[in-house]
């Protein structure tokens, strides 16, 4: 039976196909290894405007600001462009996501206008300015401060894990103004200028030797009082709305990207050998196939049930919480099968391409970068709270406000 819309998604999903095998680049995984340098940066630049030149770059930004797709036809863009390994974009993650949902969300007219079409354009890099030492999870607990001062508040601190920090343009930032309210009451919301004086970015070497991750050391840092998103002491309130993009809509292209790889481990499992006969005809290694590719069915499917959700209550609810722990654990399983067919081969790869997904066929090094999405994005521990308190109903942890 033909569903009414089917046919009009398929000729959208012939018209994503047909641009994505003309545009898509050739090659470029051999080309960028594990470090973000200058000419890494820009070709990020260049594919964003690529995607943008077809109207793909923002596919879930609103139609004003350069998107406007329904929730199932940016389901197609990501499987489309998936199915051909693009390159992700992701220098642009923080601005294309958290940067726009807070922007569209709290931020003024003049501060939208400011910077979104400077985001779409590849002229702005954004960061996150979240976490501290001894305030990750407990995100509430951090300690830099911000004092006003005339026009401007004072910026002191430490802030670290922040992605992309080294060649980011502008800052997500959190900062307590006001010590003596309880911890969420006290914390307000800036975007900084990371130009500005007295900005220490350090790079954190990752054990896939990458340096994504960065420490930022803010020291008397000056922001002017138009660049406070949203109401002094609203800043926890707002940063619900900037995890939420993580937690949510995103999490398709990853699912998406993770049937990929389903099928690069198929074909992995038909060139290993095991006895000298195919690793494929194994019956422990088949079950294990038939195992995976039936959770990567289930990931997909509860995905569209968090785009019936979105599309019925217009945000994402507890399920942004049960998907992101359901596809952080099995992206480690289906890593580390990998490497157990892929064998001493995958030790001895030393650098994944930087724009790639976290499935690149590098086997060894996706396992060891699986791991951070179990603390990305609100640790799965975390997580689980989210889960049994509006899911199963179980009671509330105590929660120092």
């Amino acid at each position: 039976m033909t569903v009414p819309g089917d046919d009009k998604l398929a000729a959208f999903r012939a018209k994503v196909r047909a641009w994505a095998e003309d545009h898509v680049p050739v090659g470029w995984e051999d080309q960028y290894g594990a470090t973000a340098d200058a000419e890494y940066i820009d070709f990020q630049r260049s594919w964003l405007r690529e995607l943008r030149g077809g109207g793909y770059a923002a596919a879930h930004w609103s139609k004003e600001w350069g998107g406007g797709y329904s929730l199932s036809e940016q389901v197609v863009i990501f499987e489309e462009l998936s199915r051909l390994n693009a390159p992700r974009l992701r220098s642009f993650f923080v601005a294309l996501h958290h940067a726009y949902a807070t922007l569209t969300h709290a931020g003024t007219a003049e501060q939208q206008r400011r910077h979104l079409p400077a985001i779409l354009n590849g002229d702005e890099i954004w960061c996150q300015g979240f976490s501290e030492p001894g305030a990750g999870s407990d995100l509430a607990s951090l300690r830099t401060r911000a004092v006003r001062d005339g026009d401007y508040y004072i910026v002191n601190g430490q802030k670290i894990w922040s992605s992309g920090a080294r060649h980011a343009d502008w800052c997500l930032l959190l900062a307590r103004t006001d010590p003596t309210a309880p911890k969420r009451r006290g914390i307000s919301y800036f975007l900084l200028d990371m130009r500005t004086p007295g900005i220490d970015v350090r790079p954190i070497r990752q054990a896939t030797g990458a340096a994504e991750f960065n420490e930022m050391f803010l020291t008397d840092v000056a922001i002017p009082v138009e660049n406070l998103i949203g109401a002094e002491y609203d800043g926890w309130r707002i940063a619900q709305t900037t995890l939420s993009a993580e937690r949510g809509i995103t999490i398709l292209e990853l699912a998406e990207r993770m049937s990929v790889a389903m099928t690069w481990l198929v074909d992995l499992a038909r060139e290993a050998r095991i006895g000298g006969r195919p690793a494929i005809e194994d019956p422990t290694i088949r079950e294990q196939l038939v195992t995976h590719q039936t959770e990567v069915g289930i990931l997909r499917r509860l995905c569209r049930q968090m785009i019936a959700d979105i599309e019925r209550r217009g945000g994402t609810g507890p399920e942004a919480s049960i998907v992101k722990v359901f596809y952080s654990e099995l992206l480690q399983r289906l890593m580390n099968f990998g490497v157990s067919l892929a064998g001493l081969a995958t030790h001895r790869n030393g650098a994944k391409p930087v724009s790639a997904g976290y499935e690149s066929g590098n086997w060894m090094l996706d396992y060891v970068d699986s791991w951070s999405w179990i603390t990305g994005g609100g640790t799965n521990e975390i997580q689980r709270s989210v889960i049994g308190e509006r899911v199963l109903g179980l009671p509330r942890e105590p929660v120092t406000q």
